[in-house]
């Protein structure tokens, strides 16, 4: 099938949506945001042999890579728009980019968000995304702002998605399902952005993801005993200390973690109520300079999980 085939196959599959003045098909895509709104942009690729193996269905690595753009659209506090995709595919499959299609447009319609355009090209495997989102002026949550004796908040379950990496073939279906199919956190954080003073998501780890939201002399202190746990991670995963490892370093969880004023505590359980997904208080922020792992009693306890970096590694 010819470059121009797939991208026809793509635009029938695409229904219409609000703002999109010109859409797939032309040199560019023409957008009318919402007046009183300002645009947030994200960018993501998924890498084949770092994010997904050969054997994943296609449907999954649409979804996730809708999904993992849309996780960082939730920690600003925006509502997804519009998305732009770049294909790099080995051969003109069109059943695999069907499935692919499925995944994506899957996802898409669980937020609204849509597909106004992109890039077919031929290499090796490689999927591209950009997202484009919109918050009220002036109201986009960053990831500073966090103050000494802020509370810690996180969405869901941590762990699960690097649980399914270290089990592989022997991960129950739940863990691989929070690998393969993450649930962005959109809805929690435009719940969160009217109280939180910081956000980010939980890709790259827990430890790594907190330091990005630490200022200069600023530290934490964690509890970890208050980490919140799925009932298919203490199945699979017997020791505490493992779990606690995945917990605090494994990747691609896609949670969210919020910086509360402590006076916003006492509305954690109507906050969680409105974004429909558990919050838990893990842990507050100091001026101590550094990052501490405690457990329920207060005491030390060593954490050996930098979390991920592209270019070094877990």
């Amino acid at each position: 099938m010819a470059e121009f085939e797939l991208i026809e196959r793509i635009r029938r599959r695409v229904p219409a949506a609000s703002g999109v003045v010109v859409g797939i098909g032309d040199d560019a895509a023409v957008l009318a945001p919402t007046p009183g709104h300002e645009l947030v942009a994200t960018t993501d690729s998924l890498v084949l042999g770092r994010h997904f193996t050969p054997d994943w269905p296609p449907a999954d690595i649409g979804y996730l890579a809708a999904q993992a753009n849309l996780s960082d659209l939730a920690a600003m506090g925006a509502t997804p728009r519009w998305a732009l995709l770049a294909l790099t595919l080995p051969d003109a499959d069109a059943d695999w980019l069907d499935g692919l299609l499925d995944g994506f447009l899957e996802a898409a319609a669980e937020t609204g968000l849509a597909l106004v355009g992109g890039n077919l090209a031929r290499g090796p495997l490689n999927i591209g995304l950009q997202l484009l989102g919109e918050v009220p002026a002036g109201q986009a949550v960053t990831r500073r702002g966090a103050q000494a004796g802020d509370r810690l908040v996180v969405t869901g379950t941590l762990g699960d998605a690097a649980a399914a990496l270290e089990l592989g073939g022997h991960a129950p279906t739940a863990l691989r399902e929070r690998l393969h199919r993450p649930t962005a956190r959109v809805r929690a954080g435009l719940v969160l952005a009217g109280m939180a003073r910081a956000m980010i998501d939980l890709s790259d780890g827990l430890l790594a993801d907190l330091g990005h939201l630490l200022g200069e002399g600023q530290g934490a202190d964690l509890d970890l005993d208050a980490l919140p746990v799925s009932d298919a991670l203490l199945e699979a995963v017997d020791a505490q200390a493992d779990r606690r490892c995945l917990q605090t370093g494994g990747g691609s969880d896609y949670e969210l973690l919020a910086v509360l004023p402590e006076a916003e505590m006492a509305n954690l359980p109507r906050l969680a109520a409105q974004a429909g997904v558990a919050l838990s208080d893990i842990g507050c922020v100091t001026d101590g300079g550094q990052v501490r792992c405690l457990d329920g009693q207060g005491h030390p306890v060593a954490i050996d999980s930098p979390g991920w970096d592209h270019f070094h590694g877990p």
